[in-house]
C-alpha cells in the first residue's frame, strides 16, 4: 500500500515538472553547479569533522536534487539540444 501511493506521487511529480519550460529545466541544471561546489568547498572550512559530513550530505543532497530535477523538466529531446549546441559551440 505505502509503496503504490509512493508511486503515485513520484509519478504527480515528474508530471508537473514535465510540465515546465526547457529553459527552466536549463536553469534548474545550472543550479546543481554551485551546490556541487560548496560541497566540497565546504571541507576547507576551520570546523568539526561532524559538522564537515553533515554539510556535504545537505549540499551534495541538494546539487543531485537540482540535477535530476532538471533532467526531468529538460527531458530527453532537451538532452539532445543541450548536447547538439555544446557539439556546435565547439567547432566554431
Amino acid at each position: 500500500m505505502d509503496r503504490n501511493i509512493l508511486a503515485n506521487i513520484t509519478a504527480s511529480l515528474k508530471r508537473s515538472l514535465r510540465r515546465l519550460s526547457f529553459r527552466s529545466g536549463v536553469i534548474v541544471l545550472f543550479l546543481c553547479i554551485p551546490f556541487y561546489l560548496l560541497s566540497f568547498l565546504q571541507m576547507l572550512l576551520p570546523i568539526d569533522i561532524a559538522a564537515k559530513g553533515a554539510l556535504w550530505i545537505v549540499f551534495f543532497g541538494l546539487a543531485k536534487t537540482f540535477q535530476y530535477a532538471g533532467l526531468t523538466i529538460v527531458g530527453a529531446e532537451g538532452i539532445r539540444r543541450i548536447r547538439a549546441r555544446f557539439r556546435s559551440a565547439g567547432r566554431k
